[in-house]
């Protein structure tokens, strides 16, 4: 190596190694829980990063579906809850007291000022599209995140939690787009284990 590109390498060194510190913080959200779920008594609900997940493969969907960026979509999906790291997930009735608004908008703007600035500017636009309904794609963001709570309230409405429609009754009444209401009015009568009937096979 030579003297030039060891002082490169040192100079990137310590941006470098604010990014790492950037990946290890986003490992937070698999230990940060949905604690919503509290309140009808779910002792163990599903984590941040779960939601996450599942949240961005359906706004990708309906991105695509709807013939937007999916791809903006689904990185608006996973970004809005890395605040969530650092504040945990504050459910509604906490939110009553909180200014939780103002709390994840400090907290992303923090984070993300580990990175480089035309990544960190990027992704701050995008939170701020999907925080404030400002573009097409960040509407779709937002009803795709309801649906994933739409979907987890179903599923725990099967397993015996009755007042997770609730959840459902808020969900579609400000559900934005027509595809989020025509898929809403489905996940409410449909089983959350259709899925795999009817794949499953028992053999002699």
């Amino acid at each position: 190596m030579t003297r030039k590109e060891e002082d490169k390498r040192k100079g990137r060194a310590p941006q470098e190694k604010e990014i790492v510190k950037f990946f290890f913080e986003l490992g937070q959200l698999a230990k940060v829980k949905r604690t919503g779920w509290w309140l009808i008594a779910e002792k163990s609900p599903n984590s941040i990063s779960d939601h996450s997940f599942r949240a961005a493969s359906i706004g990708y969907v309906m991105g695509k579906l709807e013939k937007v960026n999916a791809e903006k979509v689904a990185l608006m999906c996973l970004f809005q809850d890395f605040p969530e790291a650092r504040i945990l997930d504050l459910h509604k009735l906490a939110q009553r007291y909180l200014d939780s608004k103002k709390a994840e908008k400090d907290a992303f703007r923090e984070q993300v000022s580990r990175l480089p600035k035309p990544i960190a500017d990027e992704m701050m636009h995008l939170w701020d599209q999907y925080s404030t309904d400002s573009s097409r794609e960040g509407i779709i963001a937002r009803d795709a995140d309801l649906l994933e709570n739409a979907l987890e309230a179903r599923e725990m409405i099967i397993i015996g939690y009755a007042d997770a429609q609730l959840w459902i009754d808020s969900i579609r009444k400000i559900l934005r787009t027509s595809l989020a209401k025509r898929l809403l009015m489905i996940i409410e009568k449909e089983d959350p284990n259709s899925w795999w009937k009817g794949l499953k096979r028992i053999e002699r």
